[in-house]
């Protein structure tokens, strides 16, 4: 086995590692969450992962919390933004 250093790669169709949040990102985020309020529970997205499809899926790591409590929880939000129209949730996972 030889000491090479692998690359790291993304393959086609498969998520990117999470990064921080570009202005594309965010505004993704607050287009789809409606800045960052559904339900009642307020989400920061923290970290961010992209999966290119036809259009674009993004994998949200975000920071929730119900106010005024101090309780904070995670979750992710995958929101999938068409190469036409609004981006919209896709689903919600408490971590």
């Amino acid at each position: 086995m030889s000491n090479q250093t692998l690359s790291k790669q993304t393959l086609v169709g498969g998520w990117t590692t999470y990064e921080s949040l570009t202005i594309v990102d965010r505004k993704v985020f607050n287009e789809a969450t409606k800045n960052g309020k559904i339900l009642g529970v307020n989400y920061t997205p923290e970290k961010v992962a992209t999966q290119v499809v036809a259009g674009m899926n993004y994998r949200f790591k975000c920071d929730a919390s119900l106010s005024p409590s101090e309780v904070i929880w995670q979750a992710i939000i995958v929101i999938y933004q068409p190469l036409d129209g609004k981006a919209h949730i896709v689903s919600i996972t408490r971590l």
